[in-house]
């Protein structure tokens, strides 16, 4: 924690007048707070009367009677226990929330939850706050002349829909850019790539693209699915957890519970990272690695793992293909002293730390943006499965990758929503996909088509990492017909987003820039701020609109390990927010299609008003993601899991005993807690939900499984099938198969098993697109096998750029040697619709000798008080009391080089002209040549306080500069995932 006591910044807000009312105020909080710190973070914030309200524990002055009495326990009124997720991470804690006359007056953890057990971090145990926090957006408003004005609704909607066809009708949909968002509902992040498409584009994406979609498109394309295989619960089976690229401690707190549960029972912990982290610190073996050298680590370990045979070879030879050729090149290539120089780990450390590997199975592997937000991202993500394949760690109890998520919901969001490259479930946009959608949606595939512009549909979208280059590039150069035009950040940080000097280029030549979000975010003061006079678009218009939060509407979301729970309701909408689901059914009411968008949902009223049935979108979900087995977790028995948290184990999460729910008679016999997906077939077929992902130990019917047959039958005359013998306990076929559709069968001689209704349904269709779902009862329940097919695992994924995973510098690199040893993809004409730099610009970098100019390696994270963009954790005084500054950590040694002291104020400056003023924070928990920052920060921009630019009474009480406002270009080859974790940088004194 960095608190300093005294500053001009302070005593100049205080000589501004602010200071006055927390001179009043100081006395009352002395005795309630009796710090100098809480003291000088109230003077300092300049928060007037609203940091006085939330000193006190209530914000909402105009019901403080009510809560009063409730603090009291005198209360008249009716008082209601509502159950809901938390907002930030993605463990999924449970919280109770108790009501009283409608207001949120306390909170408790939910001690039967198996996910979090009763505990909270900071952030868990403060969301009262962001339902009632003093700092959110309250009504839309409008820019005027460089300042927001407070504007109606119907004014708003207005406005926006008729710019919106004005685009349209001058350059076409694809004109337009929707940011989604990981903090929307499963309901909400499905129904907005729903009106996207009725929209007419694939232009839209939310922060899983930024955080998590190398993973997705690593795992995916070495086993199946890409997401989390195991639990959080499921670690406490592990003999070994090796973290790579996660800091656990400080950015998923509560899952630390489990890891210290495993650590109890003898489990071993490794902890490999730049920094020495929280996380590290009860580590039984911390290893140290040089920023973005993950594939020397992880190859390096595989080189002492074969050269002592120490691989599960019969595993390999029944489940993995392609590991021969991995072999060939780990023993070829990341010898010893080539990996000791490509990642700075010496030969005795890489030897016992693969001896503890070996001697302690199963073991886990955990990663999160440390390993994945790199221009080789998706390589490194498959680096480590390929290490839990040699060791046969993958199926298994206490094995698995177990990849943290970041958002409460980008699991969720990933899994149904805004992805530009797929419609919900993961489903392509082949016609095919197209037309098993419009029959789900009910809706005529034509139309569909007949929004889109020609040849677009079936073309993936512009990446949100990339958005402000479909802005700015030459439009001959980009591979649809008008630049981008309007933009909607819907509940999304742009401070989360690299180039930030870029970002303010791009936002302000645009034509249209919507902001919904419950906290303005720093869209609202970045579009504010002055620019250069030239980039300004003198027709711009900005509007924001207030969405209400998680708490104040009802719906489901999605944890890292694939359970799902389901929100209650706790408060009515405040001010004039409204939520995110009934704002998109208003615009496309305004726009022409709101009939089709809820042709299959109810509508209930809401502050008078109608808004789409949570309950009916997620039935819609349920009768169309068949993939990913989204089709079994009918409201119903979500809400049963909610009511019985007690019946479920905290190491399987599976209900223990008979328990049948008492509200609803449902039979929770059998269940995995949350069902987390796939949850094959109708919710009739009682599928119990998958703890472990490709689980051959148990059946299929008791959440078994095997890898997915997802890249056909043969690869070069070898056969990608499961070898005999290898399938899910009591599988009626025994040896590999392929994924199931009409024609199989009919060849197996199960046709007739199908009911005549399932027949006509199922005639010329497969397993994911079977509406009935027939096609899996027979397939799943009669017969014991799994509807993806049986297949082996691949090491070798031969539609990526590189087929065996490659270590290659980043393209900012203070390392010219390595560089020249491990360079850089080359150029691309065109991905994901626009052009991509690499190794031209990696080569000038290195000519222009950057890494003289900026030595130090800058890499980014997370805080524990703090999440994601952290408008809204910034916002919470009680979390922006315990972390008061933006700061670079630096080592001692860099710092005496450099004239800097603790505390002191510096600037950071990178390559892309960026400056930005922060706190030296000296510490040797970087190593000499590496800085680090938190990414959690906005509102000051290259020294400015942004104040003045953030609605009224909306702005964050933390401001800090953002490290995205100064870092550098670079992205995966394969998902365009940033490069946040490794680029250049110089510090000096302020």
């Amino acid at each position: 924690m960095l608190l300093t006591r005294t500053s001009a910044s302070r005593r100049g807000a205080h000589a501004h007048g602010e200071g006055a009312f927390v001179d009043r105020l100081r006395h009352g909080l002395a005795r309630a707070l009796p710090t100098v710190d809480r003291r000088t973070f109230l003077r300092r914030s300049g928060l007037g009367l609203g940091v006085g309200l939330a000193a006190s524990q209530l914000t909402l002055v105009q019901r403080a009677k009510a809560a009063d009495k409730a603090a009291a326990g005198v209360g008249t009124g009716k008082v209601e226990v509502k159950r809901t997720v938390c907002t930030h991470c993605s463990v999924g804690c449970a919280i109770d929330a108790v009501v009283e006359n409608g207001v949120w007056v306390r909170q408790e953890p939910v001690f039967d939850s198996p996910i979090n057990l009763g505990a909270h971090c900071a952030k868990g145990a403060s969301v009262r706050e962001h339902g009632h926090g003093e700092y959110r957006l309250r009504y839309p408003m409008k820019l005027v002349n460089g300042k927001y004005q407070r504007i109606s609704w119907d004014q708003a909607l207005d406005e926006i829909a008729a710019r919106m066809k004005q685009l349209r009708e001058e350059s076409g949909p694809d004109a337009l850019y929707f940011i989604g968002s990981s903090k929307h509902s499963n309901e909400q992040a499905y129904l907005l790539r729903k009106f996207v498409s009725f929209w007419g584009t694939n232009n839209c994406d939310h922060q899983a693209r930024i955080c998590h979609s190398t993973t997705v498109a690593g795992v995916a394309n070495t086993w199946g699915y890409g997401a989390m295989t195991n639990s959080y619960n499921d670690m406490q089976n592990a003999k070994v957890a090796l973290y790579i690229g996660s800091n656990a401690a400080e950015a998923h707190p509560v899952s630390m519970l489990h890891m210290l549960h495993a650590k109890e029972l003898g489990c071993k912990m490794i902890v490999v990272d730049p920094r020495f982290t929280r996380t590290a610190a009860k580590a039984d073996e911390y290893v140290r690695i040089r920023s973005g050298s993950d594939i020397p680590f992880l190859f390096g370990l595989l080189y002492h793992i074969f050269k002592n045979g120490w691989e599960d070879k019969a595993y390999i030879q029944a489940r993995v293909y392609g590991m021969d050729k991995v072999r060939e090149e780990v023993m070829a290539k990341w010898t010893p002293d080539k990996v000791e120089e490509a990642c700075g780990v010496k030969e005795e450390q890489m030897l016992r730390v693969a001896r503890m590997l070996h001697e302690n199975r199963p073991g886990t592997i955990v990663w999160c943006m440390g390993q994945t937000q790199h221009t080789i991202g998706n390589a490194m993500v498959r680096a480590s499965c390929i290490l839990q394949l040699a060791l046969g760690n993958v199926g298994v109890s206490g094995g698995g990758t177990n990849i943290f998520r970041g958002h409460d919901n980008v699991q969720g969001a990933t899994d149904v929503g805004p992805n530009p490259d797929s419609l919900p479930g993961y489903y392509g946009l082949a016609a095919g996909s197209w037309k098993h959608f419009a029959a789900v949606w009910g809706v005529d595939y034509e139309w569909i088509k007949s929004r889109y512009a020609e040849g677009m549909m079936e073309k993936p979208g512009i990446t949100v990492s990339r958005w402000i280059d479909g802005v700015l590039e030459k439009n001959e150069l980009i591979d649809q017909g008008p630049n981008l035009r309007g933009v909607f950040f819907w509940g999304h940080a742009p401070n989360s987003q690299t180039r930030g000097l870029e970002m303010k280029k791009a936002m302000d030549k645009l034509d249209l820039l919507v902001v919904i979000d419950p906290y303005p975010s720093a869209t609202a003061a970045m579009a504010a701020m002055p620019g250069d006079p030239k980039d300004l678009n003198p027709n711009r218009a900005v509007y924001l609109l207030p969405a209400a939060t998680q708490f104040e509407t009802s719906g489901s979301c999605t944890a890292s390990n694939r359970s799902i729970q389901w929100r209650e309701k706790v408060i009515e909408p405040l001010w004039e927010s409204r939520s995110d689901h009934m704002i998109m059914y208003q615009l496309a009411q305004r726009l022409g299609f709101a009939n089709e968008l809820c042709k299959n949902y109810k509508l209930q009223k809401v502050k008078g008003m109608d808004e789409p049935v949570p309950e009916d979108i997620l039935r819609e979900i349920n009768r169309g993601v068949w993939t990913i087995g989204y089709t079994g977790q009918s409201p119903e028995r979500i809400k049963a899991h909610m009511r019985n948290m007690h019946a479920f184990d905290v190491k399987t999460l599976k209900c223990k005993g008979k328990v049948v729910d008492k509200e609803t008679g449902y039979d929770l016999t059998g269940d995995y807690f949350g069902l987390p997906w796939p949850c094959y077939g109708t919710p009739e077929l009682k599928h119990p939900g998958t703890p472990n992902l490709y689980d051959t130990s148990k059946h299929v019917m008791e959440g078994g499984g095997n890898f997915r047959a997802n890249f056909g039958v043969e690869r070069d005359g070898v056969s990608l099938l499961a070898e005999d013998g290898s399938h899910s306990k009591g599988a009626d076929i025994t040896t590999g198969y392929p994924e199931l559709d009409h024609i199989l069968l009919k060849k197996l001689g199960w046709w007739d098993e199908l009911t005549e209704e399932e027949k006509k349904a199922a005639e010329g269709k497969n397993w994911k697109t079977d509406l009935s779902g027939g096609m899996i009862r027979v397939f799943m329940k009669n017969h014991g096998c799994h509807p993806f097919g049986n297949a082996k695992a691949r090491a070798v994924v031969w539609n990526f750029p590189d087929p065996i995973p490659q270590h290659r510098e980043p393209i900012y690199g203070n390392r010219p040697d390595l560089i020249a040893k491990y360079p850089t993809h080359d150029d691309q004409k065109t991905r994901w619709r626009l052009p991509i730099l690499y190794k031209t610009l990696q080569q000038k970098n290195v000519e222009d000798r950057l890494h003289e100019k900026f030595p130090l390696v800058m890499t980014s994270g997370r805080l524990v008080e703090y999440e994601g963009g952290g408008e809204e954790t910034r916002s919470n005084p009680w979390l922006a009391e315990l972390q008061q500054e933006m700061f670079v950590e630096i080592h001692p040694a860099a710092a005496a080089q450099r004239g800097i002291r603790n505390g002191d104020r510096v600037w950071v400056t990178t390559p892309t002209g960026a400056r930005i003023n922060v706190q030296a924070l000296v510490t040797p928990r970087v190593a000499e040549d590496h800085v680090f920052l938190p990414f959690h920060f906005s509102g000051r921009w290259q020294g400015q306080d942004l104040l003045a630019h953030y609605p009224q009474g909306a702005a964050p009480v933390v401001r800090g500069e953002a490290v995205n406002t100064a870092t550098t270009y670079g992205y995966d080859i394969v998902t365009m995932m940033q490069e946040t974790k490794t680029t250049i940088c110089n510090v000096e004194r302020a």
